[in-house]
């Protein structure tokens, strides 16, 4: 079975890996489709995706194995052009996960065993483009990854395996995506195995549809007139993008870290900086409750924890927030 494997972040890499694994079992990872390489830096070098970076090392231990190695297709979109590209490969199956674009009816005729993709939710909760970060901001108790068929419309797909996750509550984006990756990577070569023994079970999805959309810098600005927990969980939803900000002293401060906790209601306004926890961090009064900072970051400058920032900020306990 020749695969081509379309994905570009961090977040797919093992499953990558795993597939790559799989070299010589009657499985060759023959391409990989992932976006364009990016310009960074002053003088701007071209930055491959992770995916990339990943393929570039599997492809020389395929070699090493004596099997072929991996051709890298980047696109800014599927039109004929790289159609053309993806049908010289001759590829059996397309897995895809997380690269960001969408298959239309041409691309995925060229495979003969269909396309498949791994989605980190429990579909049909949480469909679209920031599972993780919903499932966080929902405050959810367990989440997990859902390998599905791919369909006309954005994941309705077939669910073909589906693993859970338990929440404890203090996830953020940055941890949750590796544990979702991690069980990506161990579900998707039995899916595989499955597919080529015909002893797969597909089955329709069920429950209530919800979808996730696209998150925007503007939305990890606080409304310190939300409650903590809601706070608390914006924290950690955008955390490693875009993070939560607020405004002191006329620039952006990063809110990075932080937890909610028991304090006595002092009736001052939303966005007071009340004091401190020497335990939990910087208290800050919120619509509802009371949330405590413990790492944070100035516009430009690097992260500190809450009593180095203090150190440098002797104006902040009293002020206000906006």
């Amino acid at each position: 079975m020749r695969i081509l494997f379309a994905g570009s972040p961090a977040i797919a890499v093992p499953s990558l890996t795993a597939l790559s694994a799989m070299d010589g079992s009657s499985v060759q990872v023959a391409g990989v489709l992932t976006n364009p390489d990016t310009l960074h830096g002053r003088k701007g070098g071209a930055v491959p995706t992770e995916i990339s970076a990943a393929a570039s090392i599997l492809s020389a231990e395929q070699q090493a194995r004596g099997s072929q190695p991996i051709v890298q297709l980047k696109f800014d979109r599927i039109g004929a052009q790289a159609r053309n590209q993806i049908a010289a490969l001759n590829c059996d199956l397309l897995v895809c996960f997380a690269y960001g674009r969408i298959f239309g009816p041409k691309c995925l005729s060229l495979f003969k065993l269909g396309a498949i993709n791994v989605h980190p939710s429990l579909l049909p909760r949480y469909r679209g483009p920031a599972p993780i970060q919903a499932a966080i901001l929902g405050r959810d108790k367990e989440t997990g990854v859902t390998i599905q068929r791919i369909a006309a419309e954005m994941d309705t797909g077939e669910i073909l395996a589906q693993e859970k996750i338990p929440l404890n509550g203090r996830e953020t984006a940055a941890s949750l995506s590796l544990i979702a990756a991690d069980l990506a990577g161990r579900m998707l070569p039995l899916v595989i195995n499955d597919l080529m023994n015909g002893t797969l079970k597909p089955r329709p999805q069920t429950g209530e549809v919800i979808n996730s959309f696209i998150i925007s810098r503007e939305q990890g600005r606080i409304d310190w007139n939300l409650a903590a927990a809601e706070i608390d969980a914006r924290v950690r939803a955008f955390n490693p993008w875009p993070f939560c900000y607020t405004r002191f002293g006329g620039e952006d401060l990063y809110i990075l870290e932080g937890s909610v906790i028991e304090y006595a209601y002092t009736g001052q306004p939303a966005g007071t900086v009340l004091g401190i926890d020497r335990n939990y961090g910087i208290l800050i009064q919120t619509g509802d409750g009371t949330f405590a900072v413990s790492v944070l970051q100035r516009q430009a400058k690097k992260a500190l924890a809450w009593k180095l920032f203090l150190n440098g900020a002797r104006d902040f306990l009293g002020a206000r927030l906006e």
